[in-house]
């Protein structure tokens, strides 16, 4: 069978940049997208931001510290995802196989097209750039996890092509952060032991990779030698979403971790809005001083997209946790999705319901 052509995008600081485009005087400027108040992160900021050391997920308080000058914007949700509807119709007027993987990234197959991949990018920059006024790094390969590493090789406007024959050795000087499926924990672990590049992970065994990934550990075996069957999915189900913080110190203060719940609540329930979808599964993550994660879930009656009932659920979460140690990380995420609203009527509703049918 002949080689899959694989092409991922990822649009070059897209907040940031579409911020720019909005108001030509930011262009050049280091600008920071994120939450407002003490304890707000950074969802991203512009190449002149980073080159301050400030990065996405860093708090918000700490970028100000790295970059006094920078301009702080607030995210600006509708307008981004009014933006990323633009950028995935060129996708689409390419080929209909584009996967969706975020707002601002996707993967293209292109095999069946029989065009040079190159100039089927270049098109996509061109009209990208033409249209809505913003760049974006892509690369080509054989297939997904080989795409993405290379779509991040050379940013921004960047371009890369991964071949078969250069694996598995472009791949060894890599962190093992680049592969896509090792968590931070298991970073932490590989750390320990020595390990921090592909070429070093390169020589565990298979056993060895199901120790420390579990049941991912045959895939990423694979993945690092260039082995990835992965299809492009057209139909990408959104199984969760969620935000979390790190705070600058440590706290117990369940009026600050409400506090801060209650953002997360409200941004949550507006992307379900926009999306016109409801949750049933509300889920609180803590992270404590000894780094121990904990995480509870509450599965409601009825699916809901309620900012009041998301934040009073993620409330009586946090108030059944012990917190007997400082609190280093919260998190909030939303489950379990239907974009049809129904309740789940008890035998008592149900007779009250044919009761009241009887009756008129």
């Amino acid at each position: 069978m002949d080689k899959r052509v694989i092409i991922h995008v990822d649009m070059d600081a897209f907040f940031a940049s579409v911020e720019q485009v909005d108001n030509p005087k930011l262009k050049g400027k280091p600008v920071i997208v994120g939450g407002d108040g003490p304890r707000g992160v950074v969802s991203t900021c512009s190449y002149e931001a980073r080159k301050y050391g400030v990065h996405s997920a860093m708090p918000m308080f700490i970028a100000k510290q790295l970059c006094p000058k920078g301009i702080y914007l607030p995210v600006r949700h509708n307008r981004y995802s009014e933006v990323s509807k633009k950028v995935f119709e060129i996708l689409h007027s390419i080929t209909d196989l584009v996967e969706a993987v975020s707002i601002d990234e996707a993967y293209l197959d292109i095999t069946n097209l029989n065009e040079n991949p190159i100039q089927i990018v270049n098109i996509i920059k061109k009209r990208i750039k033409g249209r809505l006024g913003l760049t974006l790094s892509a690369g080509i390969s054989y297939n997904k996890f080989l795409a993405k590493i290379a779509s991040d090789w050379n940013k921004p406007n960047g371009l890369k092509v991964i071949t078969e024959d250069m694996v598995p050795e472009i791949l060894k000087p890599l962190p093992i952060s680049k592969v896509h499926g090792i968590g931070e924990r298991s970073i932490e672990r590989l750390n320990e032991i020595g390990i921090y590049t592909i070429e070093q992970l390169l020589k565990l065994t298979e056993d060895q990779m199901i120790y420390y990934f579990g049941k991912y550990g045959i895939e990423i075996y694979n993945r690092i030698r260039g082995i990835d069957n992965r299809l492009v999915s057209t139909e990408r189900e959104m199984k969760s979403i969620g935000r979390e913080t790190t705070f600058p110190s440590d706290t117990s203060d369940k009026e600050i971790l409400k506090e801060v719940l209650t953002d997360f609540a409200e941004e949550l329930t507006n992307s379900l809005l926009e999306e016109s979808i409801y949750a049933k599964t509300i889920t609180v993550k803590i992270k404590t001083q000894d780094f121990k994660t904990h995480t509870r879930s509450k599965t409601l009656k009825d699916y809901t997209n309620s900012f009041k009932e998301v934040k009073q659920t993620a409330f009586e979460i946090l108030d059944n946790y012990n917190i007997d140690k400082g609190i280093r990380l919260i998190g909030l995420s939303l489950s379990n999705f239907t974009n049809v609203r129904y309740q789940q009527l008890s035998i008592f509703d149900w007779v009250v319901n044919i009761k009241g049918k009887e009756e008129v």
